[in-house]
């Protein structure tokens, strides 16, 4: 039987993160009374050191938010294809002989929870943001079929980089300005990867009848984009549906018991949310 029994996120900022009552909800569910989940606010500086001072023999693996998920690839023995793909690691696993892999549960996230909410096929799509979680549903979108995705973007560098990642994916990215993303809800979906408030000015100027969105925020929620294509009758989801979804991923990376507990994780997020 394995001796390991820690797991925890890391990131900055970190104390707002629900990730703790998520796992420990899984670990309850699946009667893993020993295991211990916590939180640590570390940044890219701290990083190196933070994982180096583990005591292997304990820690089963970390949850990483940002800014850490491409600031982790250096410290790995191993990254998954999917992490490879997007260069973005959320979940770190130390396995039993003692290497270090990095894989990423936010593309799979992503997917099962619009397929929960029927979104099973997508022939266009649009992002909104191009970061890390951006590449992490560009590949996503791919997954559901899209061969055209377009992406709202502040600089001509964060396109460049979209759009190289759309070659290795398959996928024609156009890019567009910023400052039009209210067109994104004309597309059969949008997902959402910006910070809070970024969107609030594009609730004013939606279409008729807005696609779906995902909005991957859950505080404070809903947002305000979220809230005016809800009222619009769009299907609208948010950043506790890809926690949960991504959670459950997660939990069996680090117990190796499947499949995750996806009813307790949820209810433990909604929660956490309604607590805060």
């Amino acid at each position: 039987m394995t001796s390991k029994h820690r797991a925890a996120v890391l990131g900055s900022p970190i104390a707002h993160s629900l990730s703790p009552a998520l796992h420990r909800a899984a670990f309850a569910a699946l009667g893993l009374d020993g295991w211990r989940y916590d939180r640590f606010e570390v940044d890219e500086a701290g990083l190196p050191g933070f994982v180096a001072g583990l005591d292997e023999a304990e820690w089963a693996g970390c949850s990483l938010t940002m800014p850490l998920k491409r600031a982790i690839l250096p410290l790995l023995d191993e990254v998954s294809d999917t992490a490879r793909t997007v260069d973005a690691v959320n979940t770190l696993v130390f396995t039993a002989d003692g290497r270090r892999e990095g894989h990423n549960t936010d593309v799979p996230g992503l997917v099962n929870a619009l397929r929960e909410r029927g979104i099973t096929e997508l022939p266009a799509a649009a992002v909104l943001g191009a970061g890390a979680t951006a590449s992490s549903a560009l590949a996503a979108l791919a997954r559901l079929g899209a061969r055209e995705v377009t992406v709202y973007v502040r600089t001509p560098e964060r396109a460049r980089e979209m759009a190289v990642l759309g070659e290795r994916l398959g996928v024609a990215v156009r890019t567009a300005d910023w400052a039009r993303g209210a067109e994104a809800l004309t597309h059969p979906l949008t997902v959402a990867t910006t910070p809070a408030g970024a969107t609030d000015t594009f609730a004013a100027e939606l279409p008729a009848e807005p696609g779906a969105l995902f909005d991957v925020l859950y505080h404070p929620w809903p947002t305000g984009l979220a809230a005016a294509c809800a009222e619009r009758g769009a299907t609208v989801l948010g950043g506790l549906d890809l926690l949960v979804h991504q959670a459950v991923l997660q939990s069996e990376l680090f117990t190796g018991r499947a499949p995750g507990p996806l009813a307790a994780i949820r209810a433990a997020g909604e929660a956490a949310l309604a607590a805060v």
